[in-house]
């Protein structure tokens, strides 16, 4: 994502931002209220979390997105004038506690269960050493490839190298505190096992969930029974030691002097718990965002375990990534359904963003997701077919290359070619791809009235001109309709005065002739596909070839 400043605002950008209700800019100006009365650190940091537990999911990404969007609208609030970072932090110590479904040889793994993840052998067989290293690579690869300015930090790093084992130390001294802290959130069985610490067996190298015997704060070191019943001291630092999850968040967001994170709503209860926490530790808990979680197609949360939800790669093999980034910006606190049902509506409303943002003035520009997405740089794109449209055509025409996409597009829209319009021509892929893999045709006869109507529409076209735009053919087609009884809407009213067209008709248009429930504007798709084709698809329909 390319970074613009406040300084390449014009004043009237400027004088937006301060009053604008886009949600990154919201958060953004906590962050600034953060530190008015005491002035601004040299770096203020923002922090996303993820557990190498399974495969990363779109969740994931969006968790970096939407902390980039908030990132970006600090900066232009601050002028660009404070240092800021975004530490992208894997827990990847945690213990293998359940072998994901996902994987190529499940019993592969069994020998690791709560093994520490980067310790577990890789099951993919790719050049990684273990599974967390493996799964940590899939998400930096995405996010390098989408552009975003952050640094990738491993748990199992930091902790090994030392770099919090001075607020370990302090865990230590505050162990009580701690324990005060915890013990009411957890029920009666759990209270007399709980310890925040949890060691690294020396012996089997299992990360182990056990009581304190002792706790000693002036050597550093805690003393518990290891897995075969003999009683084990280690010092809480350099990787001997992990913290449990909810105490973890508290301790990091101290270490690291962490200002802004966001997180899904299955933490939101323990935000308190949280910040109760990394203030125990001696830090300030930073400024929270709490999103709403994706669901799949069932409505069931995702998981990146059970691999329910689309993976990065998948969007990308259907969508550009700015139609990504815009499903990630469209109401962060409302729950969304994440599967490829959504993927065609994302593009075409981002191409609908982006052709409305140089018409819109400054205060709507702001709240303009394209202005979030591309950091207040939205490129010019001049795209003269929607996506939804090239679904459509792909459907009719049964491409077997973008060639046959082309021809189409060049009669309906003279000199528009792969060269002219390269962004258009990744759409066509996506479209053909998409088209190859979830389109579903289940074409229907007609019925004798439907077999009128549509003999009626075929000759009413034959008296178009070729050159017909879209909403010549539309106007066609609506009378053609208010001919005929079925498809009179008499609480509508027509231009003339009288009925209007019932949207029965036009179903029944994409049923029969695309062997879908929907389609798009029926002059439009008309235009594109050509009046002549059109009428030999009728053709091919009142002789029932297409379903053949």
């Amino acid at each position: 994502m390319t970074t613009t400043t406040a300084l390449d605002l014009t004043s009237e950008l400027l004088t937006a931002t301060a009053v604008s209700k886009a949600w990154p800019f919201e958060e953004a100006r906590k962050i600034v209220k953060r530190y008015e009365a005491t002035g601004f650190p040299k770096t203020v940091l923002f922090e996303t979390g993820y557990g190498p537990s399974g495969l990363p999911h779109i969740g994931t990404f969006g968790e970096v997105a939407r902390t980039s969007m908030v990132r970006h609208a600090f900066r232009v609030l601050t002028g660009d004038k404070v240092e800021t970072r975004l530490l992208c932090f894997s827990d990847d110590m945690d213990g293998m506690r359940k072998i994901p479904d996902n994987v190529p040889d499940p019993a592969e793994l069994a020998p690791y269960m709560h093994q520490p993840l980067t310790a577990v052998p890789n099951p993919f067989r790719s050049d990684y050493k273990s599974f967390g290293d493996h799964n940590n690579a899939i998400l930096r690869r995405f996010l390098d490839t989408f552009g975003f300015e952050y640094e990738f930090a491993s748990a199992t790093d930091y902790y090994k190298s030392g770099r919090f084992d001075e607020v370990l130390l302090r865990a230590v001294e505050r162990y009580d505190e701690i324990m005060a802290a915890m013990l009411p959130t957890l029920g009666e069985e759990r209270q007399a096992t709980y310890s925040p610490f949890l060691p690294i067996s020396p012996k089997t190298g299992r990360v182990l969930y056990v009581p304190m015997k002792h706790v000693n704060a002036k050597d550093g070191t805690i003393t518990f029974d290891d897995e075969d019943g003999t009683e084990t001291t280690v010092p809480v630092t350099g990787g001997r030691v992990k913290m449990q999850w909810k105490p973890d968040f508290g301790m990091r967001w101290a270490a690291l002097g962490v200002d802004f994170e966001m997180f899904g709503k299955d933490h939101g209860p323990n935000a308190a718990l949280y910040d109760r926490i990394c203030e125990i530790l001696g830090g300030r808990a930073p400024e929270h965002f709490i999103y709403e979680l994706f669901l799949d197609e069932n409505g069931q949360k995702i998981s990146k375990s059970k691999g329910n939800g689309l993976t990065i790669d998948e969007w990308l093999t259907y969508a550009p990534t700015e139609s990504l980034a815009l499903y990630m910006y469209q109401k962060p606190r409302t729950a969304k359904k994440l599967y490829f049902d959504v993927i065609p509506r994302a593009v075409d409303e981002y191409y609908a963003f982006l052709a409305a943002y140089p018409k819109q003035d400054a205060a709507a520009q702001l709240t303009n997701p394209v202005w979030h997405i591309h950091d207040g740089n939205p490129p010019q794109l001049d795209l003269p077919v929607p996506f939804s449209l090239l679904l459509n055509l792909a459907t009719a025409s049964n491409p077997e290359n973008p060639t046959v996409m082309w021809g189409f597009i060049s009669n309906y829209a003279p000199g528009t070619t792969p060269e002219t319009h390269p962004h258009l021509d990744k759409l066509i892929g996506y479209a053909i791809q998409y088209f190859r893999d979830f389109v579903k045709k289940d074409y229907r006869a007609p019925d004798a009235v439907e077999r009128q109507a549509l003999e009626a529409l075929s000759a009413k076209l034959g008296e178009l001109p070729a050159d017909a735009d879209g909403e010549t053919i539309q106007n066609a087609a609506l009378d053609v309709a208010r001919g005929i009884e079925r498809y009179q809407d008499h609480n509508k009213k027509s231009p003339s005065g009288g009925p209007g067209v019932s949207v029965a008709f036009f179903q029944m248009i994409y049923q029969v002739l695309l062997g879908q429930e929907r389609g798009p504007r029926f002059g439009s798709f008309v235009a594109l596909y050509g009046i002549a084709e059109t009428r030999a698809l009728i053709d091919k329909a009142l002789k029932g070839e297409l379903g053949a």
